[in-house]
């Protein structure tokens, strides 16, 4: 039994099954923590309290419902004894395997089936492999679908084709939607404060735009010989 393959294994199929909450995970680790006390037997007894005192879980209800849908998915065999003085009976699968069709779970007809990362969000993450034309297009119906002009999402567009569509210039973009409202919200904020530039050099006895500029609200053109 390699005990790096087998968590490698286990934590890769934990990763595609959606069933799975972080309490399931964590009587699989507690259970897998006594399988490795008793150095990996076929079978070995567990003990209610001990399982649920590894595992955090604080409700019978929730540890019997989530050890028998594991038993149900098969990532383990559960046997209960239904006697207070005997454990029950345990088996933990070997996900060490490099037989790749050990690795994916039968699921029930009425259950979810295994869903692949990529799939989750695949109009985010297929959008990088888009040639520029189709990719343009996306971002136009986006930026007009926003109510937002055709200009800034050509320049949107632009910005991001010439630096390999990564924020920063580092890191790969993720949600490329996302990233154009914070352009939207960018852009009227530059608007904003262009505005109130404008209207600051039209009137020399306006106030900055931004308070904290100067939070004394001295304007610098004072005319002395005027009254206070």
């Amino acid at each position: 039994m390699n005990y790096i393959k087998h968590l490698n294994g286990v934590m890769l199929q934990f990763s595609k099954d959606n069933r799975l909450n972080p309490t399931h995970i964590s009587l699989y680790l507690a259970l897998f923590q006594f399988w490795n006390y008793n150095r990996f037997p076929n079978e070995f007894y567990i003990n209610r309290e001990e399982i649920m005192k590894f595992s955090k879980i604080g409700s019978n209800t929730t540890y019997h419902r989530c050890i028998k849908e594991l038993s149900h998915w098969k990532y383990i065999l559960y046997s209960p004894s239904h006697n207070p003085y005997k454990g029950s009976k345990v088996k933990l699968f070997n996900f060490s395997t490099s037989d790749k069709k050990a690795m994916y779970l039968d699921y029930p007809i009425n259950e979810q089936a295994l869903v692949s990362n990529i799939n989750i969000n695949k109009h985010n993450i297929n959008f990088i492999k888009l040639e520029a034309i189709a990719k343009e297009k996306l971002i136009l119906d986006f930026f007009k679908k926003e109510k937002y002009p055709e200009l800034e999402a050509k320049k949107f567009f632009n910005h991001y084709q010439g630096i390999g569509w990564k924020v920063g210039g580092k890191s790969a973009m993720v949600d490329w939607q996302a990233t154009a409202r914070s352009w939207m919200l960018k852009s009227e904020e530059m608007k904003l404060k262009s505005q109130g530039k404008s209207k600051a050099q039209n009137n020399p006895n306006a106030l900055p735009l931004d308070h904290f500029y100067d939070n004394l609200h001295v304007n610098q053109n004072k005319r002395y010989d005027e009254p206070l």
